[in-house]
């Protein structure tokens, strides 16, 4: 029988593992064609998604946190980014790993992470708004924020009018995407993440 310390340091040596997983990925960031060139999309919640469903959505929290405390080392957006990765992630993982935690099946799974995603969508509007963006603007100023936004779809004259519009869609396509990975690969993970 596995004692509570054993299991605890098998947990801490999975979540580091997980989150030096997310930090490569996440520096394998590319833009896509419909949305400004600042916004990347990368499926660094990929380790933490299949960390919450193993291990509970407080370790997938922490694969968030460590893999931008990694990621600052190397940043471009004087830490911006790292701060909006965390906080969608960290809403994401941890949405999806409690559903999943209170009832786990494939069917609760599936729909905590799509809850989860429909959360980090939302949240990422309000979160953008009035935190990532002000801060952003140390770097590019608001009316180029817009600007680019407007650049891609003319209209798109207010910064609730561009988050809603490709920010919203995009981060909910973000998470759809790595759920559809996680499906794939997390029958062969699970067993090695628990020491089963």
């Amino acid at each position: 029988m596995k004692t509570k310390s054993k299991l605890s340091v098998r947990t801490m040596v999975s979540v580091a593992m997980l989150s030096a997983v997310a930090y490569v990925l996440m520096l394998f960031d590319f833009s896509v064609p419909f949305m400004p060139a600042f916004i990347k999309l990368d499926f660094s919640e990929l380790p933490a998604l299949v960390g919450a469903f193993a291990l509970g959505p407080v370790a997938g929290v922490l694969v968030c946190l460590f893999k931008n405390l990694l990621h600052l080392f190397v940043t471009s957006t004087g830490g911006v980014g790292e701060l909006s990765n965390f906080i969608l992630g960290a809403v994401f993982v941890f949405a999806a790993g409690f559903i999943y935690k209170k009832h786990k099946s494939r069917k609760t799974a599936l729909w905590g992470a799509v809850l989860g995603a429909a959360a980090m969508a939302a949240i990422s509007v309000f979160s953008n708004y009035y935190i990532v963006y002000p801060v952003y603007t140390a770097f590019m100023p608001m009316e180029g924020i817009i600007a680019a936004y407007n650049a891609i779809l003319p209209g798109t004259d207010s910064l609730w009018k561009a988050l809603i519009v490709f920010n919203m869609p995009f981060t909910f396509f973000k998470g759809m995407c790595v759920t559809a990975i996680s499906f794939l690969i997390y029958k062969k993970i699970s067993p090695i993440l628990k020491g089963k």
